[in-house]
């Protein structure tokens, strides 16, 4: 792929997604491109830019951004975020607080949504309580591995053996015979999954949520994106509610209102 044509790409990721893309991605955005060329039997990268801004294959940006999307993401990632929400949540119904609604702004492949799901349930259930969580992502193709909730059962190690046994079900082995288990019909009614351009704000949703998860995402954006994804998250969370973003996120040098708890950890 030729520096031009890495270039035009770069711009139409940016302005689709918000996803900055530096000169040393050249490698990786070529060899994502290629699947993309395979898969519409194109010959070239310069063809495919030529096709992507043709007329009509505005589905193909969707397709585009599948491809440059990086997902990596585990189960209890960044643990202590789950540990402190559990406390908000133990506190708040204590205080009378009866449901509750958090969003989950980059599900990825769903392990981060389906752990919020768990840290609630185990929370709120035996109160009495109910939650419910939006996950979202831009991309379509990790937002249909969420919904089907299925995992190799070697990337489920971070899950308690108490949770693995309450909240998965054995599913049948992936293509290659590997163990999978999926995540039962009572967690996942907790969840509902929809893709959300996060560079793209103001958002359909109205609020007030009680947490915010926006984490591992915003190190992709530059600073003009960050600041209005922080603008539409303290529209959204409830005063006294909780923003967690990850740990190499934190909002020193970015202008916003939130207030900081502790390191990752904000509050409006």
């Amino acid at each position: 792929m030729n520096t031009t044509t890495f270039n035009a790409l770069c711009k139409i990721v940016y302005n689709k997604s918000g996803i900055v893309l530096s000169e040393n991605k050249l490698a990786l955005v070529s060899a994502r491109i290629n699947r993309r060329l395979r898969a519409l039997n194109i010959a070239d990268p310069e063809s495919y830019l030529t096709f992507l801004n043709a007329k009509g294959n505005d589905d193909e940006f969707v397709s585009l951004i599948d491809a440059i999307s990086t997902n990596v993401t585990s189960f209890y990632r960044e643990n202590e975020h789950f540990g402190f929400l559990a406390e908000a949540l133990e506190q708040w119904v204590g205080a009378g607080q009866s449901s509750f609604t958090g969003w989950c702004a980059a599900a990825s492949t769903g392990e981060e949504p389906y752990t919020l799901a768990m840290t609630c349930a185990e929370t709120l259930s035996p109160r009495g309580a109910t939650t419910r969580i939006l996950a979202t992502d831009i991309s379509t193709d990790v937002l249909d591995k969420c919904r089907e909730g299925i995992y190799r059962n070697d990337k489920m190690d971070g899950i308690p053996a108490a949770y693995r046994s309450k909240y998965f079900r054995n599913a049948p082995p992936s293509k290659l015979g590997d163990p999978q288990s999926q995540v039962t019909e009572s967690l996942r009614k907790l969840l509902s999954f929809h893709r959300l351009n996060l560079s793209s704000p103001p958002f359909p949703m109205k609020g007030p949520m009680d947490f915010i998860f926006i984490r591992n995402v915003m190190i992709y954006f530059d600073d003009e994106t960050r600041v209005r994804l922080l603008k539409e998250a303290y529209r959204l969370l409830k005063p006294g509610g909780y923003l967690m973003v990850g740990h190499s996120e934190g909002l020193t040098n970015i202008k916003s209102d939130f207030q900081l708890v502790r390191p990752s950890i904000y509050t409006k």
